[in-house]
């Protein structure tokens, strides 16, 4: 198999360097590029052809939200994960919602840098149930009317077994939690999840959550 592609989008040259010379370590992984703002990261993903960027979630003049969001706007789209400096922020989860697989804190161990790259490179989320639980308790519920009847509109798509499995994620259930509490195998509570992302065209379990808060807050 090819190494994963990685772009790097940080403001500053430390933690980029930092970063290329963790990731390098692995021969899995190609660091294909670097910018040092949100607002150039499109271009560089396109450029370098990355298949993971990694990106600050704060930086001076385009913000890791909004580029997360053109990001994954792209017609093949790399897998995003935010860098910051606080474990649960307004910031991580606008960049969550915006379709962030995951996110990681810059004091990271290496090897879990290395791993998270390559979990989300495979299209899993690198977020716990209980981190999804804690940023919907604390950030969830701002959709507005709209928000909240596309939501509906959205889970009333789905079927009864899947709906039963999506509000299950959105209290922040594991797998085996949602199994147990079901009376399904894990197996097919994981063939659900991975319907419910691609049904819903959302990128991880926390975009479920969140259309789940939205359908029945207010």
């Amino acid at each position: 198999m090819s190494p994963v592609r990685v772009l790097l989008v940080d403001d500053d040259a430390l933690v980029r360097a930092g970063l290329r010379t963790i990731l390098s370590s692995s021969d899995e992984i190609e660091v294909v590029g670097e910018a040092t703002d949100g607002g150039d990261a499109v271009e560089a993903a396109l450029d370098s052809r990355a298949e993971v960027v990694l990106i600050d979630i704060r930086m001076p003049d385009l913000d890791g939200i909004t580029a997360t969001a053109k990001l994954r706007e792209l017609p093949e789209p790399p897998q995003v994960i935010v860098l910051t400096t606080f474990h649960l922020d307004e910031y991580v989860f606008g960049a969550l919602r915006a379709g962030a697989g995951g996110f990681l804190l810059k004091d990271t161990p290496p090897k879990d840098i290395v791993r998270a790259v390559h979990s989300v490179a495979a299209g899993d989320a690198i977020l716990s149930p209980a981190v999804t639980r804690t940023l919907i308790e604390h950030f969830g519920g701002t959709a507005g009317t709209d928000g909240r009847d596309a939501a509906k509109a959205v889970l009333d798509g789905l079927s009864e077994r899947e709906r039963e499995v999506a509000v299950e994620v959105g209290r922040g259930r594991s797998n085996a939690e949602i199994a147990a509490g079901l009376y399904l195998s894990e197996a097919t509570v994981k063939a659900h999840v991975s319907r419910l992302l691609a049904k819903l065209g959302v990128n991880n379990r926390v975009q479920i959550a969140i259309l789940v808060h939205d359908a029945i807050s207010g």
